[in-house]
């Protein structure tokens, strides 16, 4: 099969309220959605960049130029006899993840809707119903923080992830642990601390925490593994697993009880399944992370958190912890049991709100296959 024409937008969609980690904020998402056609269908993908090079080193800019000089024209001209093959397609191009997964996700979409699967049959999910839990930024005092945990719990979560930085870590999380001692509490420090603070961080084994994610270095995997001896809480990596391969060496050198897997950080679906059983291997658990994505991205999160390893909760809450208004017609919401639903229809499941999509978008281009 050919792709015959490529639609690529900027968008920005704002967020209710800001989002705060412990080295950036984001006020709005600033995805690149990428939408192919092919044989009279559709596939939709969203690479979920942010304004600024603060997670990874991919900006919505950046990535913009390199869609449309390079992603691209490569996915235009060859020649796909499955969604797997778009790993061969870009087998030369070096970083990029998340631009590159914003056209493997609408390919993968593609092949569904014309084969009439879905995005969870084809990876190989098991389940109609993933648990997720909700992200908490970093906020402007403790008496915000308990609020704003009680809306969310209340709201039917049952598992909270605390951003933390230092001055902002202990305090916070006994707080919560405290206040819901039952509650499936984790935390994520996104790279702020370094192998001298060990000994702070071990003060967090007191929390009963699911696990630690990513305390050192984006780029690390050997100090975490010296981090892990000296803790009791399962270390999580996130940010340095960006390959099949680096989570290879992360579980080779036990650096890590857990792995996030975020698909759009690892260049795809097919990266993430491989990750996915990699770590079911190594009985080590893995779960879903989000970029905080819009209802498309969403989708794929949902479908691939259906895998049977994924068994902890992940960060893929409902549309409305996000948006006033999700991009798709109908938006993910909240179980009762803290789950969101598999969406089983074609592809991905999911339809865009097309009102909302150009009021959106700040950026257009069409580009068509060479005849």
């Amino acid at each position: 099969m050919h792709i015959e024409a490529i639609e690529l937008r900027q968008i920005e969609l704002p967020f209710i309220t800001p989002f705060a980690t412990s080295g950036w904020r984001e006020d709005a998402n600033h995805s690149i959605l990428v939408r192919v056609l092919a044989e009279g269908a559709e596939g939709w993908g969203e690479a979920p960049l942010g304004s600024g090079p603060w997670y990874n080193e991919e900006t919505q800019a950046s990535a913009w130029v390199i869609a449309c000089t390079h992603l691209a024209p490569m996915l235009l001209a060859a020649d796909l006899t499955r969604p797997e093959d778009v790993d061969a397609v870009y087998a030369k191009v070096r970083g990029n993840r998340m631009a590159r997964a914003g056209f493997e996700f609408a390919v993968w979409d593609l092949f569904g809707r014309l084969q009439n699967q879905s995005l969870s049959s084809m990876l190989g999910g098991t389940r109609s119903t993933v648990e997720v839990g909700v992200s908490v930024g970093v906020q402007p005092d403790l008496d915000t923080l308990l609020q704003v945990v009680d809306g969310y719990v209340n709201a039917g979560y049952q598992r909270v992830k605390l951003k933390i930085k230092p001055g902002w870590d202990l305090e916070p999380t006994r707080l919560v642990r405290t206040t819901w001692p039952d509650l499936r509490l984790q935390v994520d420090a996104n790279s702020i601390y370094t192998l001298a603070d060990a000994a702070h961080l071990a003060q967090l084994d007191a929390y009963d925490l699911l696990l630690i994610e990513q305390p050192l270095a984006h780029d690390d995997i050997i100090d975490h593994a010296k981090l892990q001896r000296q803790l009791k809480t399962p270390i999580c990596l996130d940010e340095s697993i960006v390959s099949p391969e680096h989570a290879r060496w992360a579980l080779e050198l036990n650096a890590c009880g857990v792995i996030n897997v975020k698909p759009s950080r690892v260049g795809g679906l097919n990266a993430a399944r491989q990750i996915h059983d990699l770590a079911a291997a190594a009985s080590i658990p893995v779960w879903c992370g989000g970029m905080l994505e819009t209802g498309i991205g969403r989708a794929v999160n949902v479908a691939l958190a259906s895998l049977p390893n994924f068994t902890l909760p992940g960060d893929i809450s409902a549309s409305n912890r996000y948006f006033t208004r999700d991009l798709i017609t109908t938006p993910f919401g909240l179980n009762p049991d803290s789950t969101l639903s598999v969406l089983s229809g074609p592809g991905n499941g999911i339809v865009v709100d097309g009102d909302l999509l150009e009021a959106i978008t700040r950026t257009k281009v069409v580009l068509t296959a060479k005849t």
